[in-house]
Parts: structure tokens; C-alpha cells; sequence
């Protein structure tokens, strides 16, 4: 597959800003949001930002995480679960791939999970494997795997599962996982449906009576509507996915993104996973400017994405 810059940088520069985006206006309700035309990274005078603490354009768990997995990708040469259980620890405790050395915002089970490494647990059984260990924890970092990867869609069907065991071991996380990087490689090779063809690709890798197939079928359901307007913006995996996707129907990266936000809830990680998709389809240059300029951390960015393009044998192009 070939791949060029504009949707590389967008992809990952979409995510990163998304994420940023979504911090202040996380844990409201949508009805308590500012107007569409007022989600900014800096919120409106007088709105209860959450996270008052952290600067605007900062990521959050999301983007620090999606970071520590590419960085291990770039460095291992593949998928190295210890290697990126020990980022995710230097991310938790130190607060390496973070743009302002403060870690904030870590979601329960990925906590839960960084405790079992700790205490020695290996890095694919340390995430909870039980039907409430459904969050989109391993769903918000998992673009980069898609970006990075060169092999078969099988190879990266599995990755996409191996990466959530670290900290999300159930089945439909692995599941959503599988289809998001499947849906943005489909989208970088230029496939008229992307989601269809990722959909009828997990159909064919899993078996029809096995665990998986039973959870795309009966849980994620693929086959809902974009344009159904089920989509609430919370932490469940599966409601992430499908409001991402759902708000993709809007025209461009900056009313994608904004869009995820104004579901409310858990806004951050919608719109990074929208805004990962989004980046990927306008590319880097249809990202506004205004929120590129205001992205903290953009020199660790800038090396992970010279390295990322260096895999693929492109080279660097200064930003404008």
C-alpha cells in the first residue's frame, strides 16, 4: 500500500488535536456545552472547563498513549507487548509522551492494568478480560498500529487484539480495535467504502461460531447506519466507535471533530478517534492552523513523525 505524507501527519496530528480539543469540555452533558461555533480549545469566558489545571492544547491519556505505542512500533520494529507495557508504566509514572511532564485523566482499567505490570503481571494478560472491562481505553491509542503497519490485514487484525490485551483484554475491545485500524487502512489505500470492506474483512478473518464473530455481530454491529444518530459520546468502546463514525457525515476536519465534542460525555476520546479518521481523510493541511499553532509537545510529534515517515521511505516536509 502506498501511503504520503498529508494523511500520515493528518492522521496523527488529527488524533493528537482532537484529544486537545475535547479536554476542557469533558465529563458534560451535551445540553451544557458552549455552541457549536464556540468549542475551541480555549473554552468561552465563564464555561466550568474540567481539567482547569491543564493548558490549552494539551493531550490528554489518549494522545500520550497513542504515542508510547508508535514510539515502541518505531523502536522494536513490530509489536513488542513487554516494550509497550514498560512505556505505558514510564507514561503512568514518570510521564514520558506527555507535552508538559503531568499525567492526568487515566481511565480505570488502563490504572488497573498498569498496577498488574507493576506487580509483574506479562504485558498480554494484564488487562481485565470481564464484560465490564469495556471502556475504549485501548480504542483511543490504536491509530498509530494502523499508520505504522506494512503487513497483511491478518498480521494487523492480530496486532490490533495484542495491543488492547495490555490493558483491555475482553473480546470487544479487541474487536473494535480490529475494525478502527481496518477502516483507516481501507481509507489510506483510497477504497470507495472503507468501513464496509474492514467489516467484510473481520467477517472473513473470524471464524462464524467463534467468540469474535458472535461480538462484531451482536455487539458492535457494523452494520448500523453512519447516519444513525445513536451515538452519545461515552467511554463505552462500542459507543465510541459508532459515534466517531457517525460524525464523519460532517465536511470537514475542524466540524468532524467539533461535532464528536458537542455529544458530550467523554469528549476527548471521541473526538481524538473521530479526529484521527478525519486527519486521515482531509489531511494535515485542511487541520486549521489556528490549532495547530496551539498544540503543545509538537517537537516529540515532529520526531515520531519523521521516524514514521522514514518507515514508509518518505521524507519529512516542513510544515507551512
Amino acid at each position: 500500500m502506498n501511503v504520503s505524507y498529508e494523511p500520515l501527519a493528518g492522521g496523527l496530528y488529527g488524533l493528537l488535536i482532537g484529544d486537545a480539543l475535547g479536554v476542557p469540555y469533558e465529563f458534560h452533558r451535551p445540553e451544557s456545552l458552549p455552541p457549536l461555533a464556540d468549542l475551541e480549545m480555549e473554552p468561552p469566558a465563564g464555561f466550568a472547563r474540567a481539567h482547569v489545571r491543564t493548558p490549552t492544547g494539551t493531550w490528554s491519556d489518549d494522545g500520550a498513549q497513542a504515542l508510547a505505542l508508535l514510539d515502541s512500533l518505531l523502536t522494536c520494529g513490530g509489536l513488542d507487548l513487554d516494550d509497550f507495557g514498560r512505556r505505558l508504566v514510564a507514561w503512568y509514572n514518570d510521564a514520558a509522551y506527555t507535552p508538559d511532564g503531568r499525567v492526568f485523566d487515566c481511565g480505570i482499567q488502563t490504572g488497573d492494568a498498569i498496577r498488574e505490570l507493576l506487580r509483574g503481571t506479562p504485558a498480554y494478560a494484564a488487562g481485565r478480560t470481564d464484560e465490564r472491562a469495556n471502556g475504549n481505553g485501548s480504542l483511543m491509542r490504536v491509530l498509530p498500529l494502523a499508520l505504522w503497519h506494512q503487513g497483511s490485514d491478518d498480521d494487523l487484525i492480530r496486532d490490533a487484539h495484542l495491543q488492547s490485551c495490555v490493558t483491555h483484554g475482553h473480546p470487544r475491545a479487541h474487536v473494535c480495535c480490529a475494525l478502527y485500524c481496518l477502516w483507516a487502512r481501507y481509507l489510506l489505500a483510497g477504497t470507495p467504502d472503507p468501513w464496509a470492506e474492514a467489516t467484510a474483512t473481520l467477517r472473513g478473518y473470524y471464524a462464524e461460531s467463534g467468540p469474535y464473530r458472535l461480538e462484531l455481530e451482536l455487539h458492535v454491529q457494523p452494520d448500523t447506519p453512519a447516519s444513525f444518530p445513536g451515538g452519545t459520546g461515552s467511554g463505552y468502546v462500542v459507543d465510541c466507535l459508532h459515534s466517531a463514525r457517525q460524525v464523519q457525515s460532517e465536511l470537514s476536519y475542524e466540524a468532524i471533530v467539533k461535532a464528536a465534542v458537542a455529544l458530550g460525555n467523554d469528549t476527548d476520546t471521541t473526538a481524538c478517534v473521530a479526529g484521527g479518521i478525519a486527519g486521515l481523510r482531509f489531511g494535515l493541511s485542511q487541520i486549521p492552523r489556528r490549532w495547530r499553532d496551539a498544540l503543545h509537545g509538537k517537537a516529540l510529534v515532529e520526531n515520531l513523525l519523521t521516524r514514521l515517515l522514514a518507515h514508509h521511505g518518505l521524507a519529512t516536509i516542513k510544515q507551512a
